[in-house]
């Protein structure tokens, strides 16, 4: 006898159980991989903002430039340091141009400046000659200048930072006087001419020398770079012509070291007074030492401070003043001491 096999029943309960679980097992299978995307697009998006953000640092950093009219000279590689000593203290980036006292070189580095879009310029005109042609320029591109030591009438800078020569040239010139008894030849080695440091100092010690009628100038001679080599062949020449000298003033620190220098190997055999402007370095040890009996000490490091800070507010759009003059200071072997130690 054939065996009939028994049908399998199904309980429904158990079709209607087993649907729902697969039915969750591919939404929870669906719901990671979406989660996953998610994720996936979140940190993307996180990455992509921050490379963004990096690009957009890189692209707003702060480039101002420096163009020095020769840092062969120490007073402007003083100002130099105290800049890019402030431009790293505030994050920005510096470019600096040495023209090497040459003009027309200087008016090429100011375009290059430009070309390669600074922000602003802090500018130290190597000469009078065509110092307010980079101006000019640099105001047709809307990039603000910071002018340092010297200005050109033509075309001033935004802001001007200097020493007041004016009053700091008349506080030596009565110095003179009062060191000398308000009797003596004078012989005065002149800067640069036309410069704005050299007509501001003439101006002054001329001031002081109407009140000192019993002081003679006898011999005035202009340089051309203000240097050391300069002043010794200026003065050699001028006690030739004029061994009677017992004053010598030279309008920076480096003029007046090579009139010392000079006056030693003529041997001349009387007191010659030796004064000097600008305060640097070896300015200052020449006074320490004897070599020079007087200085102007100018505030070279509150300068550049002050410049690189100008010219952040510059492009921030802030009003400065056309003129921000500092005071230098009358510096003796009294006290010269602290200048040596640290620079104003």
């Amino acid at each position: 006898m054939t065996k009939t096999a028994t049908p399998r029943v199904v309980c429904p309960q158990f079709i209607l159980r087993k649907q729902p679980l697969k039915t969750n097992l591919l939404t929870i299978h669906y719901t990671n991989m979406l989660l996953q995307n998610t994720y996936f697009i979140r940190a993307m998006a996180a990455l992509s903002l921050f490379s963004a953000a990096s690009l957009s640092s890189k692209a707003e950093e702060t480039t101002i430039g420096l163009a020095v009219a020769n840092l062969q000279a120490d007073f402007f590689n003083q100002i130099k340091q105290s800049v890019d000593a402030e431009a790293k203290a505030k994050g920005v980036k510096l470019v600096v141009a040495d023209a090497k006292g040459d003009a027309a070189t200087q008016v090429d580095q100011m375009q290059d400046l430009m070309t390669r879009g600074v922000k602003a310029i802090i500018y130290i005109p190597a000469g009078a000659t065509a110092a307010g042609v980079p101006v000019k320029a640099a105001k047709k591109a809307n990039i603000p200048v910071v002018n340092v030591d010297r200005n050109a009438p033509d075309a001033p800078g935004d802001t001007f930072i200097a020493t007041d020569s004016v009053s700091a040239a008349r506080t030596l010139g009565d110095y003179v006087c009062k060191v000398t008894g308000g009797k003596a030849n004078l012989a005065i080695l002149q800067g640069q001419e036309g410069t704005t440091p050299e007509m501001d100092r003439d101006k002054g010690f001329t001031a002081a020398m109407a009140n000192c009628p019993g002081i003679k100038v006898v011999a005035k001679q202009p340089s051309k770079m203000w240097m050391q080599d300069e002043g010794f062949a200026i003065a050699q020449d001028m006690l030739q012509r004029y061994p009677n000298i017992d004053v010598f003033f030279g309008r920076a620190d480096a003029l007046a070291l090579g009139a010392a220098h000079a006056v030693k190997v003529a041997n001349v055999g009387h007191k010659v007074w030796i004064f000097g402007f600008d305060g640097d370095v070896a300015g200052l040890k020449a006074v320490r030492d004897g070599t020079l009996d007087a200085t102007m000490t100018q505030k070279t490091q509150g300068m550049g401070k002050l410049a690189l800070d100008s010219a952040l507010d510059l492009i921030a759009g802030k009003q400065l003043p056309r003129e921000q003059l500092q005071e230098a200071v009358l510096t003796t072997k009294e006290n010269v001491g602290p200048f040596i130690d640290k620079h104003p």
